[in-house]
């Protein structure tokens, strides 16, 4: 698997990419100017500087790479509708493009788009998630069609941790007595009740918009939460502490309707993907840096920080049993869209593989 490394490229000249910067220094490409061919709208429901700045590098290199036959309209913060919504428009065609989480209500093979100890860091996740040879991408490739959609790539929201109000987690003992929120995500649910059982938590549902209110009124005490939701939806404000365990990573998918998408000629399928690939550097380059400096911030803040060593980081997933949450969540949608082929034992492998290439 050819693998390829992202942070070749700096941010800082990633984003002084520009279309007049482009048609200036390359004179061919000044048909990027005709009247499009294709004009579409790619939606999401979602509010996120970064991503969204993304968004929109990869929808303006796209009019470039397709010498101006496509134009594509980003329209983010939910113009289009709810994150449901953009997903059943773009699937029967009205909206040609988006960026979602692959729920496994509306995407059946979803839930191997982020299984908890499965990726754990931006170095893991650019060979994982990289479109074509990557493990991940192969296998939410063939979830997406399923459904109607090709998928093209994966922006990042980068690691999950844990936080809470009461002490810091350096041990899965350290779950003694709390009450900490979950949300409907099975591969999470199960991985932390593993964690912590025998030792008194206790999980409660609820919506990730009422979980600010929630830890300041102590209906729960801890949650697993971001580094950009920790310093952007200020929960550093009603936590204490916060363990950096990185034991699953957020990605979403950026997909296209599928019949649209098998009708464009090679070339134009090209130029998407060479936009989609500068924006994806982009943007893991883009949310490593703010990771780091919402770091320094939170630690600033007075939030008490655990970085856990790699003897704890395995006591935690050592206790989670991922094996058989795979063999519950995973192994029969697998067999059934890659029969005889023990595509569970090969993802996992694989994803192990990469792991050890970066611990």
């Amino acid at each position: 698997m050819q693998e390829r490394k992202f942070l070749r490229i700096a941010e800082t000249i990633v984003l002084a990419i520009s279309l007049s910067c482009i048609l200036a220094f390359n004179p061919s490409l000044g048909e990027a100017k005709k009247k499009p061919k294709y004009t579409w709208r790619l939606g999401s429901a979602w509010t996120q500087k970064v991503r969204n700045e993304s968004l929109q590098l990869f929808c303006d290199l796209i009019k470039v790479y397709s010498n101006g036959t496509i134009q594509v309209r980003f329209q983010p913060s939910g113009l289009l509708g709810s994150h449901d919504e953009i997903f059943h428009a773009v699937q029967d065609g009205s909206v040609q493009m988006g960026v979602f989480a692959p729920y496994v209500n509306l995407v059946p093979g979803g839930m191997l788009n982020w299984m908890p100890w499965s990726v754990g860091s931006y170095d893991e996740a650019a060979i994982a998630y990289a479109a074509p040879d990557g493990i991940l991408y192969k296998v939410m490739d063939k979830a997406w069609e399923q459904v109607g959609f090709k998928l093209i790539w994966s922006p990042p929201m980068g690691p999950y941790g844990l936080g809470n109000k009461v002490r810091p987690l350096r041990t899965p003992e350290d779950f003694k007595g709390l009450k900490i929120r979950v949300s409907a995500s099975l591969g999470f649910v199960k991985t932390l009740q593993n964690m912590g059982k025998g030792t008194g938590m206790t999980l409660q549902t609820i919506p990730w918009s009422d979980l600010y209110n929630a830890l300041e009124r102590n209906v729960v005490d801890g949650c697993w939460s971001l580094w950009s939701s920790l310093m952007e939806e200020r929960h550093f404000e009603v936590l204490r502490y916060y363990t950096a365990l990185d034991f699953a990573w957020d990605s979403c998918n950026v997909a296209i309707n599928r019949e649209l998408w098998d009708k464009l000629p090679n070339d134009l399928q090209e130029a998407i993907f060479k936009a989609a690939r500068i924006a994806e550097e982009r943007d893991y380059e883009a949310h490593r840096r703010t990771d780091r400096t919402y770091q320094k911030k939170l630690m600033a803040s007075g939030l008490k920080i655990h970085f856990p060593t790699l003897e704890e980081q395995a006591m935690f997933r050592k206790k989670a049993n991922i094996p058989e949450i795979w063999k519950e969540l995973c192994d029969p949608w697998l067999e059934k869209c890659f029969p005889g082929q023990n595509m569970s034992k090969n993802i996992q492998d694989e994803l192990e593989r990469i792991r050890r290439k970066f611990r």
